[in-house]
């Protein structure tokens, strides 16, 4: 539905997309996830034809965006709704009127209008708060108002830059779940930009991670997590334990001492890499039943885990477990060969 090809923008000498390349595909929700300054703002109103790209193309629907008279681009636009962190609702209309807004500047007949904002009104859930100011209304509320907006255009495409980066934790799950179902409901392309990696992982059907106006990776939120590229992947999504090791053949690994058995081939022997396990894939056992044998140094209470730094001989490992060791105690670490995850050394890291 939307390819972007080769992109690159610039802000006078500031590099901001440099070689994006992007598909798109219809009803997707696609999540474009990076640290403040990624570029991935930028990259959405290219998009949307707001701001205009010096290399490369953008085709949405088959029609090249930078090629675009006004007028034309207009009538792209009127496929794709947007919704940004501060919702730009009216302050001075009630929640119908706000919502019919989009409608009314195209004269849509009042009949037409008001099958259309009731639709919309039921579909957020608020068919009891037509009448009521947009300004008496919680940010979750707000943040419905402003889906519906958008929707009640009927859109081919529906562009969110950090729709919820306004509501608290609690009311921004909630919201990652009405969203979704409502995407499900409506079957359209949501354009999906976050720096909050757990809201890509919950929302996206599939992610780019950006750095510095680069893609770093491409995939589903399994394989994004699972199967990070780099370093910087496997730092930004979710903890990571990155270890120095040596691929001796194929699934096969030194690190810490020892030898492991993993899942990883097509490296060349004896390869420097960089091993990646996750905390919640390490298992504390008795000390001398583990793969490794370290020291509990601190442990932290998180909620649902108590996250545990356990030094080795080695390494000081991050481990995720729903049962606490006490500060001091010699434990045993295990994990399984599908949990060790095998990445190239970066360019960086071998220079």
């Amino acid at each position: 539905m939307i390819n972007i090809e080769h992109v690159s923008k610039q802000f006078g000498s500031l590099q901001v997309l440099e070689d994006i390349s992007i598909n798109i595909d219809q009803g997707d929700i696609f999540g474009i996830i990076g640290q403040s300054g990624a570029g991935k703002s930028t990259l959405l109103r290219c998009i949307n034809g707001l701001e205009k790209y010096n290399g490369g193309s953008i085709t949405v629907e088959g029609k090249e965006i930078a090629g675009l008279s006004q007028k034309e681009l207009q009538l792209v636009r009127k496929d794709m709704g947007m919704i940004f962190q501060n919702f730009n609702l009216l302050g001075r209309l009630n929640v119908y009127d706000n919502i019919a807004f989009g409608l009314k500047l195209k004269k849509e007949p009042k009949d037409i209008i008001e099958q259309k904002v009731k639709r919309m009104l039921k579909l957020v859930n608020l068919e009891e708060f037509a009448d009521r100011s947009v300004t008496a209304m919680s940010g979750g509320q707000q943040q419905r108002i402003a889906i519906a907006r958008a929707l009640v255009n009927e859109p081919n495409v529906l562009l969110l830059d950090e729709p919820l980066g306004a509501l608290d934790l609690k009311l921004r799950k909630e919201m990652q779940q009405e969203l979704k179902k409502i995407q499900q409901e409506v079957g359209i392309t949501f354009i999906y930009v976050t720096h909050d990696q757990e809201e890509a992982l919950t929302m996206s059907d599939k992610i780019v991670v950006m750095r510095e106006g680069e893609i770093q990776q491409i995939g589903s939120p399994t394989d994004i997590y699972n199967e990070p590229v780099n370093e910087f992947v496997a730092n930004f999504i979710g903890e990571s334990n990155i270890i120095d090791g040596v691929m001796l053949e194929d699934c096969k690994v030194e690190f810490c001492g020892r030898t492991f058995e993993c899942v990883d081939k097509g490296f060349e022997k004896n390869a420097p890499v960089d091993v990646v396990i996750r905390p919640e894939d390490l298992k504390i056992v008795y000390a001398g039943d583990g793969l490794l044998q370290g020291v509990v140094e601190s442990i932290v209470f998180k909620g649902v885990h108590y996250e545990m730094m356990v030094r080795t001989q080695f390494f000081t490992f991050m481990v995720h477990s729903t049962m606490a060791e006490s500060v001091g105690k010699t434990v045993g670490l295990s994990v399984i060969p599908f949990d060790i995850h095998i990445m190239h050394k970066s360019a960086e890291a071998q220079a």
